[in-house]
């Protein structure tokens, strides 16, 4: 399980705002990656299962919301966390 994988790149990030789009999609971002390292272990944990759905769709609501306010800032965020670029509707 991925533990704190996210301090090392906040401490290098001190003016991040903590209360900003980037930094809670990041958060969210690690949430899923430890969820679904959780989930491969646990594959019957279905309360665990609804909360990844639950994180999923927050991530892509904030996702979507910074594509439609700041494409530069989207496409940064998409790169550096490797998440696909996915269709907006």
């Amino acid at each position: 399980m991925i533990k704190n994988s996210f301090i090392p790149v906040i401490s290098q990030k001190k003016e991040e705002n903590p209360g900003s789009v980037e930094f809670q999609v990041f958060n969210f971002h690690n949430k899923v990656l430890r969820l679904t390292s959780h989930l491969e272990l646990h594959p019957k944990d279905y309360l665990s299962q609804r909360g990844l759905h639950i994180i999923l769709g927050k991530r892509q609501r904030l996702l979507s919301y910074l594509s439609k306010k700041n494409k530069i800032r989207y496409k940064k965020l998409i790169n550096q966390l490797g998440i696909r670029d996915s269709q907006i509707r």
